[in-house]
């Protein structure tokens, strides 16, 4: 690129802006030409697609997961696609808590991978696990200290699921962990209860 010596700034910024706006699309763009690919023609696509853009295997890989995490109207115009990279792995409302925030709060990519894991060591640290999340502990000892698990499936309107974030969020936890870390008081507080209505009787 050759710009002109006598470019005003304001030109100047406009450009970088524009550049930026350019490059995160692109990232969308080479993503979804992607998964179209694959969708369309399978995995044999992966060869020429390394060959028409000059990206490795796993850096296209990641593009297309990326993608495939976040369907079009999930996807937040003022966040870079590096943004939805840093949540992808989270579930899809965790994801939408978390690049709501960075929206509203208007964090950088790094401000945002910083956020995500003080909210996953909260997380790890209410379950009583390593901040590492307990990779390092032997599996048979993990599955001894580990208690058997239920999965509890809650339908919750979009208000509802909202109104549950925004609570979790000011606890700094995911809603599954807050929701768990609630119905684990509310057992807790009629058990206490029996007990002194059994003393009292």
């Amino acid at each position: 690129m050759i710009l002109p010596a006598n470019l005003p700034e304001r030109s100047w910024e406009q450009i970088g802006t524009n550049l930026r706006e350019l490059g995160n699309s692109s990232a969308w763009w080479l993503a979804d030409w992607l998964r179209f690919g694959e969708a369309t023609y399978g995995w044999r696509r992966y060869k020429e697609a390394i060959e028409r853009t000059g990206l490795d295997y796993q850096t296209l890989r990641n593009y297309a997961w990326v993608a495939r995490r976040f369907d079009h109207h999930r996807r937040r115009d003022g966040l870079s696609f590096a943004h939805h990279a840093e949540v992808a792995r989270l579930s899809p409302p965790e994801q939408d808590y978390w690049l709501r925030r960075a929206e509203q709060q208007k964090w950088s990519r790094n401000e945002l991978r910083r956020s995500v894991r003080a909210g996953l060591a909260v997380q790890n640290d209410t379950a009583g696990l390593p901040a590492g999340g307990g990779d390092e502990q032997p599996a048979a000892a993990a599955a001894q200290r580990c208690p058997r698990v239920t999965k509890l499936t809650i339908e919750l309107s979009a208000d509802q699921l909202e109104h549950l974030s925004k609570a979790a969020a000011a606890h700094g936890l995911p809603v599954d962990k807050w929701v768990t870390r609630l119905l684990e008081t509310a057992d807790r507080t009629t058990a206490d209860r029996t007990t002194a209505e059994l003393k009292s009787a």
